[in-house]
């Protein structure tokens, strides 16, 4: 069992990387840091690449990817990818103006300045998985029908009207008002679902369909993370704490959704 300082460490650790690619600490809900990483630069391009040619082999055109962004020892059950974004087969044009066939990453980020705020932030597999605490590839591919949908969400400007800026690293995915990374990605995969983008009408049935993870925070200990850290926030806890993550979005496809898959990816 956690005690006090470990619980909020671990709510610290979330925090620490933000929307600044250059910034220290720890990849979370933010961009892929650029000081003190674990791995060299080589390691993240050769495992970011692997990630998009596994992918590619399945045929995915899009796909729900989680990584690692606070060590392992640090958090609870349930909570191993700290982040994640959808990856979506594309055109690239590189530096050079060459067009050539990848995944780019949808993502929900922590700002740097302003970390009870989020934006939404196009980048690649490098930029994605820079800064990691652990080379590990979480991956939930929907069916076919499903990708179409998301793809189509992600495409419309219903995507962007998703998106709630009001960030809280422990939000909600019941209630409105405040948005991570995980509730994000789980509002536009139920208004794929729904083909729908009423938010009110997500949220009425995300909460009937989905089980959120708990958080085994007192709401007192929370209380007090949140007078001291800005991107946690209790305001849109309504009982005992809840949160989305990549494991209970996964439960939530694929007990709906025929012929979706989840699998890790690790270093050869």
């Amino acid at each position: 069992m956690w005690g006090f300082s470990a619980r909020i460490l671990f709510l610290f650790c979330l925090l620490t990387s933000t929307a600044s690619a250059a910034s220290p600490g720890l990849s979370s809900s933010g961009r892929g840091v650029a000081d003190g990483k674990l791995f060299r630069s080589d390691e993240i391009a050769t495992f970011a690449k692997k990630v998009e040619k596994t992918l590619a082999a399945t045929g995915a055109r899009v796909a729900i990817v989680g990584r690692v962004g606070v060590p392992l020892d640090q958090v609870p059950d349930g909570f191993h990818y700290s982040h994640v974004g959808f990856a979506v087969y594309s055109q690239i044009t590189t530096a050079d103006g060459r067009t050539v066939p990848g995944y780019a990453m949808y993502n929900l980020y922590q700002e740097d300045a302003h970390p009870e705020r989020s934006d939404l932030v196009q980048d690649y597999p490098i930029d994605f998985f820079s800064g990691v605490q652990a080379l590990d590839a979480g991956v939930l591919i929907p069916s076919e029908k499903l990708q179409d949908r998301i793809l189509d969400v992600i495409r419309s400007s219903t995507y962007a009207r998703l998106h709630d800026p009001h960030y809280s690293v422990i939000a909600n995915p019941y209630t409105l008002g405040r948005q991570n990374c995980t509730e994000f990605v789980l509002d536009v995969i139920t208004a794929a679902i729904y083909r729908t983008g009423d938010i009110a009408k997500i949220k009425a049935a995300e909460n009937v369909y989905f089980i959120a993870q708990p958080i085994t925070v007192s709401p007192l200990k929370l209380l007090v993370g949140s007078m001291f850290m800005a991107g946690v926030s209790t305001s849109d806890q309504t009982g005992a704490p809840v949160t989305a993550t990549f494991e209970r979005i996964s439960d939530f496809v694929r007990e709906y959704d025929a012929g979706s898959q989840a699998f890790t990816i690790l270093p050869d």
